[in-house]
């Protein structure tokens, strides 16, 4: 999961779009693919989006209404959320949902090269959906193609469409990969809830206050 950070985000965002308003029975029809494809396109644009404060404010918007972050912050701690208490769960929620919308603004949000998908399959599965779609990265030059990868998105039905879950790329799963570095977290701390919690919570105003310096440099620029 150490190839390309910037690749990650870039799969998340465009995971956002991927069938959240596509149902069991219309999931494969043609008009759910094009309208993946135009909320697609719609992600480009706010990525072209030049005022960074309102590049983060569209991103956030997009990242609280379609990744499922109550089942992301349970699965990422496995165990560990079973041994803590009803106040330090709901703790922990307040501080990972900080600690996801401050890590992804550390990630590159302009890019220079041109970016596409393609949805390729949609195949439900009793409890999830998975999208298979392939990233293409740049544009054939001198005869070479671009750069592509395939992802597969994990969807669950939530009320009204789909949240994502999970995403993999190769043989590796985003989840299964920061439930890695959390468990490793446990781990320096002995086990200890409270000072897990005060790691995280470290980490997460670390990423505020880079992400709050960001946008004072972004506003100096203005002038």
């Amino acid at each position: 999961m150490k190839r390309n950070h910037f690749l990650q985000l870039i799969i998340l965002c465009f995971g956002l779009f991927i069938g959240v308003t596509m149902n069991t029975a219309s999931a494969a029809k043609p008009d759910a693919k094009a309208w993946v494809n135009d909320k697609g396109r719609e992600l480009l644009d706010t990525f072209n989006e030049n005022n960074l404060a309102e590049k983060y404010r569209r991103l956030d918007k997009l990242f609280l209404e379609y990744i499922d972050l109550d089942y992301i912050s349970k699965f990422v701690v496995g165990k560990y959320w079973r041994q803590m208490n009803a106040e330090q769960q709901k703790r922990y929620q307040g501080i990972f949902k900080r600690y996801a919308l401050g890590v992804y603004k550390g990630f590159p949000l302009s890019f220079e090269q041109k970016i596409d998908f393609e949805v390729n399959s949609v195949q439900v599965e009793k409890d999830y959906t998975d999208v298979t779609t392939t990233i293409i990265l740049g544009e054939k030059k001198d005869n070479q193609p671009p750069q592509t990868f395939l992802v597969v998105f994990r969807l669950v039905e939530v009320e009204g469409g789909y949240k994502i879950i999970d995403l993999k790329f190769a043989e590796s799963s985003l989840i299964l990969s920061y439930r890695s570095r959390f468990y490793e977290l446990f781990a320096n701390d002995d086990g200890d809830i409270e000072w897990f919690l005060e790691d995280l919570e470290n980490m997460a105003t670390s990423a505020e206050k880079a992400n709050a310096l960001n946008l004072a440099n972004d506003n100096l620029k203005e002038y």
